[in-house]
């Protein structure tokens, strides 16, 4: 262990200007608090002087600790995949029913008491031959088998759907 009161090395101011330059790097210092250390570590009369202009950075790891992460990244890894979760249907309404409005508010046809549910959340129009799923500007989204949608899609029984965190797996209305 060194000395604190000693003339710093060489070598130890080097290793004080790694410091200094990583966090200069890293955005932990700024311009002029670089340079002004710098000019601290080069004048440095003592180990604890080079001590106190990096005390506030982290010391770079030693190279072995380096290498070992370097081997740990490259290897393989086993991941425990939870059982998928089964989701709970939420039935289209038949063909020619009026649109579904879904939200937490007292004017939605499909109200859900969940927090991250907006009042207004989304709706479901029946169009054509099929339903569009539109969200109505949440604060949460509303998501189709993982994806935020923007705009108005088309939805189908086995899709996934979610309002903020609340979601459900389409079915028909007569299953």
């Amino acid at each position: 262990m060194p000395v604190q009161g000693a003339r710093p090395s060489d070598a130890e101011r080097d290793r004080a200007l790694a410091i200094l330059r990583d966090g200069a790097g890293s955005g932990r210092l700024s311009h002029d608090t670089f340079i002004r250390r710098m000019t601290f570590v080069l004048r440095a009369q003592s180990r604890g002087e080079l001590a106190a202009a990096t005390r506030d950075l982290p010391r770079p790891e030693p190279r072995v600790a380096g290498w070992f992460r370097e081997i740990l990244a490259r290897m393989p890894r086993i991941a425990v995949v939870p059982p998928p979760v089964q989701l709970p249907g939420l039935a289209l309404p038949p063909d020619g029913s009026p649109t579904v409005r879904i939200g937490r508010g007292p004017g939605a046809t499909l109200r859900m008491a969940d927090v991250s549910v907006s009042r207004f959340h989304a709706e479901l129009r029946h169009v054509g031959d099929g339903w569009m799923l539109r969200d109505l500007g949440s604060m949460n989204g509303t998501f189709l088998n993982g994806l935020r949608i923007t705009t108005p899609v088309r939805v189908r029984a086995g899709d996934h759907v979610r309002f903020g965190a609340v979601a459900y797996l389409l079915t028909w209305a007569d299953q």
